[in-house]
């Protein structure tokens, strides 16, 4: 059994300001005595009571490219066990992100085929019997935090055994060594205080997958 410290994070693939917190927090782990445990949560999910509320385009997004990705994700937990999610989000995220691909059923496959995992698992990507656990791993996620906000959600045991969960943080670019570690620090240092909510100010720039 590890003794290491659980840091369970919940990613929808389709995020980039995700997967830049996702690739932080596995420089963190090089540089604390953390252990990440991945798990799904969904867009999709998140905005379906929502959607005459957003964007046209952001709106046509989800519709068209949020529910694919997130079904062969939870497919791959539930067949072949949560281990497959780290390796399988990377991948995922190397060819959406870091390659342009976007995240469009031929990415998907081609990722199945970089980490080994059978190509079978695309029969989910139009409907999936797994969308119960799908939206169970949604809920947990988001209990933790609340519906205002969105991926990733990040959850780590506090001092009283409890769980310490915020969302985020956004950043960009991801940093990297002690860097990463401090803010690390930092990030729990803000999100232990049980009456703090809230550190914010205008995104300047999209996600830079430069250092990835």
């Amino acid at each position: 059994m590890s003794d290491k410290t659980p840091v369970d994070f919940w990613f929808d693939p389709l995020c980039p300001w995700a997967w830049m917190t996702s690739r932080w927090v596995l420089e963190v782990e090089k540089v604390r005595d953390i252990e990440v445990r991945w798990h799904v949560m969904s867009l999709a999910v998140l905005n379906e009571n929502r959607l005459d509320e957003l964007p046209e385009e952001y709106r046509d997004m989800l519709a068209t490219k949020a529910w694919g990705p997130v079904r062969v994700v939870i497919a791959a937990q539930q067949e072949k066990g949560p281990e497959v999610l780290g390796d399988f989000y990377t991948a995922l995220g190397t060819r959406i992100h870091n390659q342009g691909e976007g995240p469009g059923k031929e990415t998907v496959a081609a990722a199945l085929k970089d980490v080994g995992l059978p190509e079978s698992l695309l029969e989910h990507w139009d409907s999936t019997p797994y969308e119960p656990e799908l939206r169970a791993s949604h809920q947990e996620g988001i209990d933790k935090v609340g519906q205002d906000v969105g991926t990733p959600v990040i959850a780590v045991p506090g001092s009283d055994g409890e769980q310490i969960a915020f969302f985020g943080p956004v950043v960009t670019p991801a940093p990297q060594g002690e860097e990463a570690g401090r803010l690390w620090d930092g990030t729990l240092a803000v999100a232990s205080v049980p009456g703090f909510y809230e550190i914010k100010r205008t995104r300047t720039k999209g996600p830079d997958f430069s250092n990835l």
